[in-house]
């Protein structure tokens, strides 16, 4: 029986190597000459340090250009608190989403049960598996969640024939 399963999990390798390319780049430019900005990843969380408040926002733009530029979606970055560390430094935690949630995950069921297409949708842990009939009614459902969950980022893999 055809199936796919319905995620939300960034590509880290991507995630990494935007990472790698933020801090190469902030530590050639000339406004951050001399200071200690940089962008620390430790599994699903990213840590900015920098000198003071706009320069943690410019750390954050620049891995936000570089996030963009290597097709993550910017949604699955959730800005966290803010700490100041040493001296006048600061440090941002952000995390990286991972797995969808248990609310997305009722209301992914709902959309697929309102839509009255012949499919069964089932919570498995972080991930809603999709089962039916035929392939292009599973087909129909990933255009569908495309089109209704614009609130978080979804992917579809492990499509089975």
């Amino acid at each position: 029986m055809p199936s796919f399963d319905v995620v939300s999990e960034a590509e880290m390798t991507e995630v990494r190597n935007a990472v790698d390319q933020a801090n190469k780049e902030v530590s050639t430019r000339f406004d951050f000459k001399g200071s200690d900005a940089r962008i620390e990843q430790k599994e699903l969380e990213l840590v900015i340090y920098a000198d003071d408040d706009f320069k943690v926002a410019q750390v954050r733009e620049v891995l936000l250009n570089k996030l963009a530029k290597r097709n993550v979606d910017l949604r699955f970055l959730e800005k966290g608190k803010e700490e100041k560390i040493s001296g006048d430094k600061l440090k941002q935690f952000n995390t990286i989403k991972k797995g969808v949630t248990g609310d997305l995950a009722k209301k992914i069921v709902r959309i697929i049960k309102d839509s009255k297409l012949k499919v069964q949708a089932s919570i498995q842990g972080d991930t809603v598996r999709v089962t039916g009939a035929k392939r292009d009614v599973l087909q129909d459902v990933i255009a569908l969640l495309k089109k209704e969950v614009a609130d978080a980022p979804l992917s579809f893999n492990n499509f089975r024939d």
